[in-house]
């Protein structure tokens, strides 16, 4: 069944029709979905979803733009809910300097800190990077993230750039991008990886894909995703189903069935 390895169900958005949308998901082919922090509360969230359905695991950790709330307390709270036996990764962390704030030298300091502790608990990373290649790569390289592992989610760079995040031993995060027109850079980096290192992601309720650009995202927009990497791949619906869901459950560490 088809894994969704980054998903936002937390999300106000979700508010008027969350229990019925999520109920729905099996039914529609979806068989687990990892519901992903981007702060102290969306990761507090997160745990409470993947609580209440025994198909939706957690990720908790702080993206970029919303660091300035970190401190050694919360990181000592991330770490204690890293304890959880739904919590699968350490995410989303990492840079955006699509935004002027905050700096990128906090961003820095805050990506580094929650790599430490992905590395003390033994968990996978979501990464999130925007606008920040160089450093983002840079600090992957000085951190020695190939010893961490996971995933760089929404993957918005340069073939090349792929294959250094594959070599280091990371997987590549593909959602509705690669059905866009202009998302010719992600169907090249498709084309270029290894079936073996994509993840299928919706980063909902953002980035849905044709023919629903625009509209609120779910997970049920997924096969669109997955057609889109077999006809790039050249093989079939399937197979880009079974290979990234076993991909998903190796990089989570999801070793059973529910």
């Amino acid at each position: 069944m088809i894994f969704d390895t980054h998903a936002h169900y937390d999300d106000r958005q979700y508010d008027e029709d969350r229990e019925i949308l999520i109920s729905s998901l099996s039914k529609a082919g979806i068989g687990k979905v990892v519901n992903i922090g981007a702060d102290m509360a969306s990761s507090e969230r997160a745990l409470g979803l993947a609580h209440e359905y025994d198909y939706i695991y957690a990720a908790v950790g702080v993206h970029p733009s919303e660091v300035e709330e970190l401190n050694d307390e919360a990181i000592e709270r991330l770490k204690s809910w890293t304890a959880d036996e739904k919590c699968v990764a350490v995410g989303e962390i990492g840079l955006d300097y699509h935004w002027p704030d905050p700096s990128p030298e906090i961003q820095k300091k805050w990506f580094i800190r929650q790599l430490d502790l992905a590395r003390e608990v033994h968990l996978p990373v979501v990464i999130h990077s925007r606008d920040a290649a160089k450093d983002t790569m840079d600090i992957m390289h000085s951190e020695h993230a190939e010893e961490i592992g996971g995933v760089v989610h929404c993957f918005s760079y340069s073939k090349e750039l792929a294959k250094e995040c594959v070599d280091m031993g990371f997987y590549i995060g593909v959602g509705g991008v690669v059905t866009f027109k202009n998302g010719r850079k992600l169907r090249e980096v498709v084309e270029e990886i290894p079936m073996e290192k994509i993840l299928l992601e919706t980063d909902c309720p953002y980035l849905s894909p044709e023919p629903h650009r625009g509209e609120r995202n779910s997970s049920l927009n997924l096969p669109y995703v997955v057609k889109a990497i077999a006809d790039i791949k050249g093989i079939s619906e399937e197979e880009v189903i079974r290979i990234t869901e076993d991909n998903a459950k190796h990089m989570y560490g999801i070793i059973t069935e529910v």
